[in-house]
Order: structure tokens, then sequence, then C-alpha cells
């Protein structure tokens, strides 16, 4: 255990206690009255906080963790009955990150607001002996932050400082009556270390997002601090695991995906992402992340939590119900585009496409199963409508008659032969919000060898999928969190003997459309990009 880690019961705690610590004679723990932020920084900064008002029931662990984010915790002292605790970091300026922090966003421990202030101490003096299980804690704790694993001396209490599985946390966003942008989460998510991608989906009508840190302690110490708290008032509750994925693959920079390590990545098609500066203006208080709602939006009157009623919100678009505001913003938020890059006549008409989802590139990779497509339009005008260009009139044959009345997005697609010979596209220099694709020259057309293998292995959409290229390492347990992250749910799952290959059984022929989709070409690491294909099987 590190030296400069000291624990346990302070000598003569009366003196710790002594009234020139507190301002306004707030010293007990349970009073009512709310301490004011400019009184947490009336005591001149020091490496020791003073935390006011913690529920009954608390832990080291927890108090250990409004720490963590902000650096090296070496010293914790808790005085159950007064309902308070000393927390000692390892510098002045990590103390006073961890205050000018907490002003802004009200702490809380068990949906409890707590309250933090400068102590007028400055080190914790305490008594080794005296308390066993906070030396314990910070042993464990003083571990991860050091990479390594707590030593076997610590409690099954204190498995929330074990070692995060995964730099990658799944969020899910409940009672999200107003839409939560991947700005929003950066903003948040941020604070404990370096957000380096995120993805947003949407699974069983709500919206998710998976986010990468740049280290599992920051992964571990985001989900110890955020979950179950809530970015707006009384809405949008996060609820935080670790996903079984550890890394990543972003393909395109845009509002529903980012990787903020590469900023050349292209748009792709999403519309332009809300900026952060928008929300960070949002009005605080002390039962959420980001405090009120903006101004502008529809509030009514509808039943949130528990039956409690409250001023809940919904977006303009005219939800009805909680679920369909959730499905709404989950819509507006979008999904995983995947990526693709594919030449002359041939040309389709896609109908009755959900609009709020759909882009060039889940086309291209949809109708990309049947045939080389060359180029992909939405409709400027009409924007569940596209046209879609592929290598020949015989693969846009087969396309229409595989995928004319399949559910894509939730809705029934047509597919016809357009009138149109090719597809143009837009004039140089002018933006046509990136509705036209360009796929002449992707390394991803599936039949541009002759003769190629896949020409024999084409098959209506089918709930069951053919997936190959998978890396040696990957479990079936890998792939199935992988797809069932796509939006529904695995039935069924086999691999073929040397592991490369597998089928895997989606519950619907929908939802398999979705996962391959999303995660045909997925990168599943050391360069291994899956390939995802209908198969005549079943499992």
């Amino acid at each position: 255990m590190d030296g400069d880690v000291a624990v346990g019961v302070k000598r003569g705690s009366d003196e710790l206690l002594s009234g020139s610590l507190y301002n306004n004679g707030t010293s007990n723990g349970s009073d009512s009255k709310k301490l004011r932020v400019e009184d947490r920084m009336d005591a001149p900064p020091s490496r020791v906080l003073h935390i006011r008002k913690l529920p009954n029931e608390v832990t080291e662990t927890e108090i250990i963790a409004l720490g963590l984010p902000f650096g090296k915790v070496t010293n914790i002292l808790t005085l159950k009955g007064k309902n308070q605790a000393f927390l000692e970091l390892g510098t002045e300026e990590a103390a006073m990150t961890m205050v000018n922090y907490y002003t802004a966003v009200t702490p809380h421990v068990r949906n409890v607001p707590i309250y933090i202030q400068y102590s007028n101490h400055k080190e914790l003096k305490t008594d080794n002996a005296g308390n066993q299980r906070a030396q314990a804690v910070l042993q464990a704790v003083s571990a991860v932050q050091s990479g390594g694993t707590p030593t076997s001396g610590s409690t099954a209490s204190e498995s929330a400082l074990t070692p995060a599985p995964s730099p990658v946390l799944r969020i899910i966003i409940d009672n999200m009556f107003y839409p939560v942008t991947l700005d929003v989460l950066q903003q948040i998510f941020s604070k404990f270390g370096t957000v380096m991608k995120i993805i947003t989906f949407t699974k069983n009508n709500q919206f998710q997002a998976l986010l990468q840190y740049n280290d599992p302690v920051n992964a571990q110490q985001a989900k110890v601090a955020l979950d179950g708290q809530n970015i707006y008032n009384a809405c949008c509750t996060l609820r935080i695991d670790y996903s079984k994925l550890v890394n990543l693959n972003v393909k395109y920079n845009n509002d529903k995906s980012r990787d903020y390590t590469r900023p050349e990545l292209p748009a792709g098609d999403g519309q332009p992402a809300v900026d952060p500066s928008v929300a960070a203006a949002f009005s605080k208080d002390s039962n959420s992340l980001l405090g009120k709602i903006p101004d502008g939006v529809l509030k009514k009157r509808v039943l949130c939590f528990g039956g409690e009623e409250d001023d809940c919100v919904m977006p303009v678009a005219g939800a009805l119900s909680p679920l369909s505001a959730a499905a709404a913003a989950a819509a507006a938020a979008g999904r995983v585009a995947l990526s693709g890059h594919s030449g002359a006549s041939g040309v389709l008409l896609a109908s009755n496409l959900n609009e709020e989802m759909v882009t060039p590139q889940s086309l291209f990779t949809l109708f990309g199963v049947y045939g080389d497509v060359q180029r992909v339009k939405i409709l400027y005008n009409k924007k569940d409508s596209a046209l879609i260009q592929m290598a020949d009139a015989n693969q846009a044959q087969l396309a229409m008659s595989h995928l004319n009345g399949q559910k894509m997005y939730g809705k029934i697609i047509r597919v016809t032969m357009s009138k149109h010979q090719t597809v143009q596209l837009p004039r140089e220099g002018l933006d046509d919000q990136g509705l036209t694709k360009d796929f002449t020259n992707s390394p991803l057309h599936r039949f541009k060898k002759p003769g190629s293998k896949n020409f024999q292995n084409i098959f209506p959409p089918s709930a069951t999928l053919h997936l190959s290229n998978i890396p040696p390492d990957i479990t079936e347990e890998d792939l199935r969190v992988l797809f069932s992250n796509s939006g529904g749910t695995v039935k069924a799952f086999k691999f073929f003997q040397d592991h490369k290959m597998a089928l895997l059984q989606m519950t619907t022929v929908e939802e398999a459309i979705q996962a391959l989709i999303d995660l045909h070409n997925y990168n599943m690491g050391d360069n291994h990009h899956l390939r995802v294909s209908f198969s005549k099987s079943t499992i």
C-alpha cells in the first residue's frame, strides 16, 4: 500500500469539529439550511474537504467515489453519527477542481444532495489502527488508480472499486422527455476523463449510447458518479453499465457518432449537432446535471415517475405519450450509420423510407447485398424516397425482387424500377446536405470480382445471418452482445468448425436487416472487418 495513504479515525476529533470549520454556524450535518454556493468558498483552499448531510447508510466507497474523478484520494475520515466526512486529496489543485465542479453540479449520494466545502485543516492526521475498513477501501482505490488490482484483503462491499472490465460504457436514458444529444453526453462524461468515441442508437424504443474512455478507470469513475443521475430536472435518467466491447469503431463524425481522436472523419449524413455551449448555458438545480430543459419546448403535465405528477417535457413534434416522446427523441438522435463507397444504369426508386433514420450509407449497405451500389440520392423535396443506382439492370432486378415489401427502420419499403438512367451528382461546390453519395470506388462492393462466390450466396432477407471474417479471439458472447446492441434480440447462435464463420439468428427479419445495416464491415480489431449476409439456413 502506498505510504502516502493514511486512513482511520482522527485522534481528538473534537478539535476537527471546532466551530471555526463551518460558516454561518451550520455545523450540524442534519440541519435543513441549504449551504449557499459562496459559503463553500469562504475557507481558503485546502486539499482536505468537509462533506455534510450524507445519508445514514453511506459507505466509504461512495464518499471516495466523489473525489476519484479529480485525482488521488489519500485519506478519509467518516463521522457516521453526524452524517459528515472529511476527504483528503493528493493535491490542493485536485481539491479546488473538485469544489469548483461541485458548485456547478450539486453532488448526490444515494439521490440525496450533499454539501462540500474546504476544511480549515490542511491534512488529516488519523490513527491507522482505528478504521481497518477505510484502510481496505483506500488500498483498493490506490491499486485501481495505479493500474493494479486490489489485494485480496478488500471486502466484497468494496467491489465497486475493482478494476473496470472495459473502457466502454453502455448508457441507457430513461424517462427521456427531451432529446439528449451526443454533445450533451460528451459534456457530462468528459468531467471524468478523456472521452474518445461515442455512438448513439435506439433499442426497444430507448435512446442508448456506447461511450469509450481512454482508460477503464475513467469509465469506472463515471459509472459510480453518474449512474441514476438525471440530466435535466425530473427527466432523462442515466442508467450505466460496462459494455462487453472494448473498442468502438466510428466511421462518421456527426450527431449520431463521433470519434474525437479522428477529427478528419467525414460527416456522413448526420444533421448538424447541438452546440455544446448551448447545453452548457442551461440553468442548473440540485436534482440534475444540466438543470432546466431549454426554453421553447412544449411543456405538458404528464405522469412521470411512480404516478407523481411533474412538469415533464415532450418534443414539440406532437408526441402524445412518454413512450412516443422517447421514441421521437430517439429517432431524432438516430442510429449508427454504416460506411460505404461503391458504377452504370439500373436505377431503383425506393419509397416509404423512414426519413428520420435512413441515410445513403444504410441504403448502400442493404441494397449492396444484391449488387454493387454505385450512387444513392435521397430526394431533397421528398426525403422518404431515394434513387439507388446499381451496377447493371440484373442487379437492380435482383435487389427489387428481394427488398420490395421488407421492413427497414420500422417502415415497409417499396422498391420499383426508376425511369432515370443514372443518378446525377450535385454540381461542384453545391451543398445538398449529404443526401447524394457516390460509391463508385467503394472497397465494400461484394460482386466486383468476376465469378465471386458471393454470387452463389444471394438469399432473401431472413432472420438468420451468416457472419464471416470473425477474429480468433472473439467469443459467442461478444457477438451476441454486439448484435443485441443493434436493436434486437439474438435468439440462436452457432459457430462453424473453424470459428471464422457463424450463423446468428435474430427474432425477426426486420431486426436482422437492421443488424446487417449496422454491423456489416464492423471493425472487430486487428483489421478484421466483419462480413454479414442473409442466410438460407436456420439454427
